[in-house]
């Protein structure tokens, strides 16, 4: 006899029908909460080293104030209306997330090491969870990176929109691109399992990335070949949507809601990848 025809023979419907039933609502509401806290443990730990958020900023830095200067005087490379250096601007915001998020697995390997990531697979908390949690810790990091550009912008005169839709804009862009990097990094960590192998295969692609983008000069001018692997270059789309959002009188290629729409659909799959592979990295 099943326990629910047991229930009713026993006094009623009141035992009858509390039947196993998870609320959908419910779930949704958990997986938020465990991906938060994963993500607020992941924050926790810039108290302890503050510091590389800046040095992280060296580097783009550097592009914004050599790079972006001399472009600018030499007028050697065509974008239109815009200055050279407002053109280049939201591009080194998008390689200072990159920057960050590209070598962010490398945390992984340490947590396995440490027996972290045992503690964690052993607790309630979904794989995805998990993985989200700490991407969106990445992504928080990388908004301080998104501050200091916006200084260095504005020192350098670049028209900036400061529409607050247009900086929101920006900030969820910020988000999901340093959440897609991470996770990707994430996932390189879960297959290679050792930081020599992670941090060679993190400087191989790191460069390819941002070159193969239009970070720093427009996809019109690349090679054909380039052309095509630019278009299924996550990065190009980030810097899209932060060219069109960022500047004052800037434009979206292909559009600011296709551009996010793009990067979420990568982030999610990206996510659930990672969800798969994060029990491997213990083996």
């Amino acid at each position: 006899m099943r326990p629910q025809e047991q229930g009713v023979r026993r006094g009623g419907w009141a035992k009858a029908t509390r039947w196993p039933w998870t609320n959908p609502l419910a779930s949704v509401t958990r997986f938020v909460s465990k991906t938060l806290v994963i993500a607020e443990l992941e924050v926790r730990k810039l108290r302890h080293d503050a510091t590389e958020l800046f040095t992280r900023a060296v580097q783009p830095a550097l592009w914004l104030l050599v790079f972006g200067q001399v472009f600018t005087r030499t007028r050697a490379i065509p974008v239109g209306d815009l200055r050279y250096v407002d053109f280049m601007a939201p591009g080194i915001l998008a390689q200072s997330v990159l920057f960050i998020a590209i070598f962010y697995g490398i945390a992984i390997i340490w947590e396995r090491d440490l027996g972290i990531v045992h503690k964690f697979l052993v607790s309630p908390t979904p794989r995805p969870a998990l993985v989200l949690g700490k991407a969106l810790s990445a992504g928080v990091r990388s908004l301080s990176q998104a501050f200091i550009i916006y200084v260095l912008a504005l020192m350098l005169g670049v028209r900036i929109n400061w529409n607050p839709l247009a900086l929101a804009g920006v900030l969820v862009v910020v988000l999901l691109g340093a959440a897609l990097f991470s996770t990707f990094s994430l996932i390189i960590a879960c297959l290679v399992k050792t930081r020599e192998r992670f941090m060679g295969i993190g400087q191989v692609l790191t460069m390819p990335l941002f070159f193969a983008s239009n970070a720093i000069y427009p996809i019109t001018i690349m090679p054909r070949w380039l052309q095509v692997i630019s278009r299924i270059n996550p990065l190009t789309y980030e810097v899209d949507a932060l060219r069109g959002l960022k500047l004052m009188g800037g434009t979206s290629t292909y559009g600011v809601l296709l551009d996010i729409g793009v990067l979420l659909g990568v982030v999610t799959g990206l996510v659930i990848l990672g969800g798969r592979l994060y029990p491997t990295v213990a083996t």
